[in-house]
């Protein structure tokens, strides 16, 4: 819900919770006023428009602080007259705050609350219930946690005992093998060492005994014939 209101001659629209600033009324800081020139109220799609102000409709304004606007210059000069006249002001302010805007017994601030409660029972209703899947998801997990531990405590003592038995297997698998070759190892060194040594041929050639017989000289080499040249023939 909003209205449109007129103080100090001028229009404001406002609704619940609107600040403005409006010229100076004689009221102390605090307060609450009533403004009665109100010539518009809306309210969602039903409107009513005063000629001049709304029948049964009211703001109400709290009054917050007593101000002073910015400061504003007027100069004035005749051209050829050596005239210049330089003014400056500030207007007196009143800050008000809109508390409440009624209307044919509804009240804008009254429904404002209203619905404000509701969001806010809503919004506790899902922090509640979002509270509660958070416990029970937390209650969940720590279940599945407590599930998974318990396997894995189990599980090293089946296999830490398991393992003992194949390794003395291993053992004296590994321990009967050795007996059987060292026999054959102790066997294969006795042949070695009875063989004797063969004895080696000697290179060079014996020479041959005195038999009485004679040696038979070796043949004279034959001469060679003298070759025969073209000089020769000629």
């Amino acid at each position: 819900m909003y209205a449109v209101i007129e103080t100090g001659g001028k229009q404001y629209r406002v609704e619940v919770g609107t600040e403005l600033e409006v010229e100076l009324l004689d009221v102390e800081p605090g307060k609450t006023i009533t403004l009665d020139r109100v010539l518009l109220v809306a309210d969602g799609d039903e409107a009513a428009i005063g000629r001049p102000l709304v029948a049964d409709a009211a703001v109400s304004a709290e009054v917050v602080r007593q101000t002073r606007g910015p400061k504003l210059i007027s100069f004035k000069y005749r051209p050829k007259a050596r005239t210049r006249v330089k003014k400056g002001h500030r207007q007196d302010l009143t800050i008000l705050r809109i508390s409440d805007i009624t209307f044919g017994g509804k009240s804008a601030a009254g429904s404002a609350k209203k619905s404000k409660d509701e969001a806010k029972t809503e919004r506790q209703r899902l922090e509640e219930a979002a509270a509660v899947r958070a416990a029970k998801d937390a209650e969940l997990a720590a279940t599945l946690a407590v599930g998974a531990e318990a396997p894995a405590t189990k599980a090293p003592t089946k296999k830490a005992t398991a393992p003992k038995a194949t390794e003395t297997k291993a053992t004296e698998a590994k321990a009967e093998p050795t007996k059987t070759t060292a026999a054959p190892k102790a066997a294969a060194a006795k042949p070695a060492a009875a063989k004797p040594a063969a004895p080696k041929k000697p290179s060079v050639k014996p020479a041959p005994a005195d038999t009485g017989a004679e040696t038979p000289k070796p043949k004279a080499a034959a001469p060679k014939k003298p070759r025969a040249t073209k000089k020769d023939e000629s």
